[in-house]
């Protein structure tokens, strides 16, 4: 077996480096009365990071996180850590789980009892999951890696030999961000193994295979307008780190008030908050995920993901198309997020479900929506 158990360590000394980091940080300027206008508010940041120093318990974070079942893969490229909790009720259905940039395994704390035990949590014993949920390479615990090339593509076909040395012929494969792109993967090579595939994202790098003459409907013809609107307006992270990661890692691999900065913006800016970020956050939620980034040094090394992905997108060919029954939540502060017609030139859609709240990191945001959801699309499909 390549699988083996993991517990995650508490280093006191890094926590003390940490902290007198923080310290001594040196704040930018700012436009007084500007707030965010310009980017994460230094006033916001200053109170955020004052917590972080002076009150922030990794230790007692860790702890928290270590009540689930955590393992390694030993896996080609890299070890890969994972969370694995068996279902309680009858015939659990295997399914795996991913997270994108900038979550990690932590977005899946909320939903992993939702799944495994139903019964506990206003479900029915019979919808019950085997639930796997990975760190991508480069990631929280797993290994970050040494030669390039470590892209979705190669990511999709190490959970694909994870779950088969976990004992699992079939299973469900579900993702949001960059979990979305690695399971559209898996249902594309893997469709006799993979019963059904439910995604809260659409994978920004997806496009459906187009002959030259074919004419666009004006919903498709509008997303793609508004597609570029928004990376014009609010992709400068994304430009940076599919382009120039190692240079933006010299800054935010050194600084932890530059590295929280550079990730609360996303959590502030995606999730259904209005601007607040504390409407769907606590300190500690978001400072356990920035802490996460910071021990295990993976700020450059998950951010590259973004520059593998430019080199290998998902693009479709003219005989690529997803045939496994595909579920879509689309939650409304999740954008940009195409229209249905143009998924369906590219997957099998079954369901899908316009959900009345949320945002980008759903498992936080609104965990029985989600988990509802997955339920409901893979009651037929499990037998």
């Amino acid at each position: 077996m390549n699988v083996h158990p993991f517990l995650p360590s508490y280093c006191e000394s890094s926590v003390m480096d940490l902290r007198a980091r923080l310290e001594r940080t040196r704040w930018p300027d700012s436009i007084p009365g500007s707030g965010s206008e310009y980017g994460a508010d230094v006033d916001f940041m200053r109170e955020l990071c004052a917590y972080w120093q002076t009150e922030f318990d990794w230790k007692k974070a860790l702890e928290a996180f270590c009540v689930f079942q955590h393992f390694r893969f030993d896996a080609e490229g890299g070890g890969v850590h994972f969370i694995h909790e068996r279902g309680k009720g009858v015939r659990p259905l295997p399914i795996v789980i991913t997270h994108g940039w900038p979550g990690s395994f932590l977005e899946m704390l909320k939903i992993i009892p939702l799944l495994t035990d139903p019964a506990s949590h206003g479900g029915k014993a019979e919808d019950s999951f085997h639930v796997v949920v990975p760190s991508l390479p480069g990631y929280g615990f797993s290994d970050r890696p040494t030669e390039s090339g470590m892209n979705t593509f190669r990511i999709a076909e190490t959970w694909a030999s994870l779950m088969k040395d976990l004992g699992y012929s079939r299973y469900g494969a579900q993702g949001g961000d960059f979990g979305a792109n690695i399971s559209t993967i898996l249902a594309l090579r893997d469709p006799e193994k993979v019963v059904g595939l439910h995604l809260n994202y659409i994978p920004g790098s997806y496009r459906p295979y187009l002959e030259a003459d074919v004419k666009l409907d004006a919903t498709e013809e509008q997303f793609l307008k508004d597609d570029a609107r928004w990376y014009e307006q609010s992709g400068g992270y994304t430009h940076v780190q599919r382009t120039e990661p190692q240079t933006l890692a010299y800054g935010l691999h050194d600084s932890p008030a530059g590295l929280a900065a550079w990730l609360v913006e996303k959590f502030r800016l995606w999730a259904d908050c209005d601007g607040d970020l504390y409407r769907r956050f606590t300190r500690d939620e978001i400072l356990t995920h920035i802490t996460l980034y910071w021990m295990t040094e993976t700020f450059h090394s998950s951010c590259r993901l973004y520059y593998e992905s430019r080199k290998a997108p998902l693009h479709f060919s003219k005989t690529d198309f997803v045939g496994v029954p595909t579920g879509i939540a689309r939650f409304p502060k999740e954008e940009p997020f195409p229209l249905r017609p143009w998924v369906e030139r590219g997957y099998n859609i079954q369901r899908w479900s316009e959900m009345p709240r949320g945002g980008h990191f759903a498992a936080i945001e609104e965990p029985e929506l989600l988990v509802e959801d997955i339920r409901e699309f893979f009651r037929p499909l499990r037998s």
